[in-house]
């Protein structure tokens, strides 16, 4: 491009672009400013969409949990929020990845980001203010792994156990039996409009565990609360009692019955069972989400020497019953098998009719001792799996904020090169990136629950898969590489298998 034509392509941007005058430090200003407005808003939207989703569903995965149960308003809120806290993990890296790639689409898509390398302001010289605000979102997201997240997990998984242990609400149905009180089974025929009045009552009394002993039949009734709402008051009118008398002397043989008629009759069940009981948060502070990675690393050491200490018990013992194992499958019951195979000169002290019973009794014991060994070796794997658990929770709160700094990287090159904004084709590409991105976490996290890799080898995969991904884009982007054009791709292949004809 000639000289002249550049000047003008310039003067023609600095009047269409204002933010682009010739004074440099004030236009670098403005433009840090235009490119921070141009990124926090879609970063912010696309933040709160992610986390919403992932609330919706938890919702529907918790839902039959949730429902039935008389939950206060409060409750629930109390539960989304806590659940929200939980999911920012996944939120922010996926907000970050698409509020990128749909700010530098829409520069592209609207030619700004042409205007502005025709300038002369770089890729690298735009991306800057985005990097050093990646930068801060990334050291923001290890404190709140860190800091934020334990508690929130705390929170979230106890009040969850509580809402879940709950009782259905009292829900009395007609012409069916509930059961819901502990102790009694109601049947009512009909509740009438204002849902208070009931009709044909039959009351089981279960409290004393011995069967269908006891029944309350009424005409009708009135169901009230008492002023705590800790008891639910039954007044019924114009019923009978019938009981069998247990209590008395040669019941079994007499089977003494006793019916009693009353004009009114108040009975009382207790509801503490359907209230919200709260757990002790203290029970809970153990887990290994809701520790810090100070807490973390003196939990890792604690079960690594607890480990090492029972796999050298473990080793003597095994040592010591090594013998029995050597022998246990040669050991055999005939005497002429038994010489051959199995000879030690101390069996032969025995009398010939009692040798059986020694070789018995030494095949249980080391059959024994094997079965003991085996359940250590199991308590060792379960043990061992706690730990790796403990190192996979550690190596995430700092995978976590790498991942959001490297999906920068992969975000904003790639809308560069993509041009294209909205919630379009960015949405499309950053969610298969982010998909590949959870698969490989999720892969790696699971190898490295069960041992087949090391627990930071597992949680890094991921970022190290990223890695060269980001660079590989942010250096086409740089270079301003068409990497998506079709055209491009098939000049290179031509050329590339042009190469090779004369070798064939």
């Amino acid at each position: 491009m000639a000289k002249s034509q550049k000047d003008k392509i310039t003067i023609i941007t600095f009047r269409l672009f204002p933010i682009f005058a010739p004074d440099p430090l004030p236009r670098m200003k403005r433009l840090d400013r235009f490119i921070l407005k141009s990124y926090l808003g879609p970063l912010v939207m696309t933040f709160f969409i992610s986390l919403f989703i992932l609330l919706m569903q938890f919702l529907w995965k918790y839902i039959d949990d949730l429902v039935g149960k008389g939950l206060e308003w409060y409750i629930i809120l109390k539960l989304m929020f806590y659940a929200s806290s939980t999911f920012v993990p996944l939120a922010l890296p996926l907000s970050i990845l698409l509020s990128s790639l749909m700010m530098f689409g829409n520069l592209g898509e609207h030619y700004e980001l042409v205007s502005m390398k025709a300038a002369g302001v770089s890729l690298s010289r735009i991306m800057r203010p985005l990097i050093i605000v990646s930068i801060f979102i990334s050291a923001l997201a290890f404190y709140f792994s860190n800091v934020i997240m334990p508690v929130a997990n705390l929170k979230f998984l106890s009040l969850l156990y509580d809402v879940r242990e709950k009782k259905l609400a009292f829900n009395l149905k007609e012409g069916v039996f509930y059961n819901g009180i502990e102790g009694f089974v109601i049947r009512i025929e009909k509740k009438e409009k204002d849902g208070n009045t009931i009709r044909s009552v039959m009351v089981y009394d279960h409290t004393k565990r011995q069967g269908n002993i006891s029944l309350t039949t009424a005409e009708w009734g009135k169901m009230e609360l008492s002023p705590d709402k800790r008891f639910l008051v039954f007044r019924l009118f114009n019923g009978t009692n019938y009981e069998e008398r247990i209590d008395l002397r040669g019941n079994e043989s007499t089977h003494p019955f006793q019916r009693t008629q009353f004009a009114e009759q108040y009975q009382m069940f207790d509801l503490s069972a359907f209230q919200l009981t709260r757990t002790d948060e203290n029970l809970f502070k153990k887990n290994y989400e809701m520790q810090n990675v100070r807490q973390l690393s003196h939990s890792i050491d604690s079960l690594k020497k607890q480990l090492a200490g029972e796999r050298r018990t473990n080793d003597l013992v095994f040592m010591h019953n090594l013998p029995f194992y050597a022998e246990l499958d040669t050991l055999k019951f005939h005497h002429s098998r038994l010489q051959g195979k199995f000879n030690p000169s101390i069996i032969f002290n025995f009398k010939p009719h009692d040798r059986y019973g020694v070789l018995e009794t030494a095949r249980n014991a080391a059959r024994a001792a094997k079965q003991n060994l085996d359940a250590s070796q199991d308590d060792l794997e379960i043990k061992s799996k706690l730990v790796y658990k403990h190192q996979i929770v550690y190596h995430k709160k700092f995978s976590f904020s790498i991942a959001c700094f490297l999906l920068f990287f992969i975000g904003a090159p790639l809308g560069a090169i993509i041009r294209k904004g909205g919630l379009g084709m960015p949405a499309v590409v950053s969610t298969l990136f982010f998909i590949l991105f959870w698969v490989i976490s999720f892969v790696g996290e699971k190898y490295a629950a069960e041992g087949v890799v090391a627990p930071w080898e597992g949680i890094w995969f991921a970022s190290a898969v990223l890695m060269p991904i980001g660079i590989f884009l942010t250096v086409k982007a740089t270079n301003d590489a068409s990497l998506l054009d079709i055209d491009a791709w098939l000049r290179f292949f031509s050329k590339l298998f042009k190469r090779r004809e004369p070798g064939l």
